[in-house]
């Protein structure tokens, strides 16, 4: 039974659970893409909005200082799903990203309409790395090997992840883990590894074959919530993540990539559903990411920052409390 697990599994080959049926992962309760027919309708569907062919950031590069010690949480966006986050004398990189374009191929595939918002030369020491899932516009190997050149950072990724990476990038320091695990990263700080509803590929015969997850870094000064890619999936995701982790001082919340909904809604959360989950997942402090530097679906370049305004507003909430960040933006995240 193994060894047909790991032919038909190229990536990890283990014991069934509520979310993995012995060859391939899901969402348990929830909903998977839709089949290949879908997408075809979608992509020929001409309902996409036309970006600008760059839109540079009003913020200039970062240079972020070596360490941030104690308490204090400094969080800069580079761009997408990719933030630079320093707490407790830690550096730390979600889902890194600094290649010009998230395709297999060089030459085509969404391509960055803005530079990163950290040089990758002016980065500090970088301690570890969390990458959700190993779609290209999050599982990034050509920057995976920059950061073990340079850096060699743990990297903490779901199950399957590491295969992946392990194939491509020889040596570099890899801690994979279900939904559930948590990991200690010294300092007085831990990375917990949580579910997050969306699914897998890196081509077209390895769907759902390495798990997705988000991630709670717990930290001496609060805890922060890095979503990863998520559908909404009626908040359930949230609500765990409160009565698990009892709240938290930042989340990061992906609030881009949601249009057309009848194909979006399973994978990727839109504004108004972010509002929600911040509110669900009793966080005091959110940056909106995943938006506004590689077009990988149909709404309008600056669409998610209106919505998200409308949202909170909605809601009675402070702007300031939930804000799109820019490449290059630093936020010195307020106590609690």
């Amino acid at each position: 039974m193994a060894a047909r697990q790991k032919a038909a599994n190229r990536y990890y080959s283990g014991p069934p659970s509520d979310h993995f049926d012995g060859t391939l992962f899901f969402n348990p309760g929830g909903r998977m893409p839709g089949p290949f027919t879908d997408l075809l309708k979608w992509q020929f569907g001409g309902q996409r909005a036309k970006w600008p062919a760059a839109s540079p950031s009003p913020f200039a590069q970062a240079k972020p200082v070596a360490t941030v010690q104690g308490a204090d949480l400094t969080v800069t966006m580079v761009g997408h799903a990719t933030l630079l986050i320093q707490t407790a004398g830690l550096n730390i990189l979600t889902d890194p990203v600094w290649s010009r374009r998230t395709s297999p191929f060089s030459f085509v595939g969404p391509r960055r309409v803005n530079p990163p918002g950290i040089a990758f030369g002016d980065l500090p020491a970088v301690d570890l790395v969390l990458v959700s899932h190993n779609h290209y516009d999050h599982l990034d190997l050509a920057t995976l090997r920059q950061l073990k050149e340079t850096h060699d950072p743990l990297v903490v990724t779901p199950l399957g992840n590491d295969a992946i990476i392990a194939a491509a990038v020889p040596g570099m320091r890899l801690s994979a883990h279900d939904w559930g695990d948590r990991v200690d990263a010294g300092e007085g700080t831990a990375i917990h590894v949580e579910p997050a509803h969306h699914w897998s590929a890196r081509g077209a015969r390895d769907r759902r074959m390495a798990l997705w997850a988000g991630f709670v870094i717990e930290t001496p000064g609060g805890k922060i919530y890095f979503a990863g890619d998520t559908g909404f999936h009626d908040g359930i995701n949230y609500r765990l993540m409160a009565e698990k982790h009892g709240g938290f001082r930042f989340a990061i919340l992906p609030i881009g990539a949601y249009e057309p909904r009848w194909f979006m809604a399973p994978q990727h959360q839109n504004p108004e559903e972010a509002v929600r989950g911040m509110l669900l997942c009793n966080a005091a402090f959110a940056a909106g990411c995943h938006w506004g530097t590689f077009q990988l679906t149909d709404e309008p370049f600056d669409e998610p920052v209106r919505k998200l305004v409308e949202a909170l507003d909605a809601e009675g909430l402070p702007r300031e409390h939930f804000r799109a960040l820019r490449p290059g933006e630093v936020w010195e995240v307020p106590r609690i």
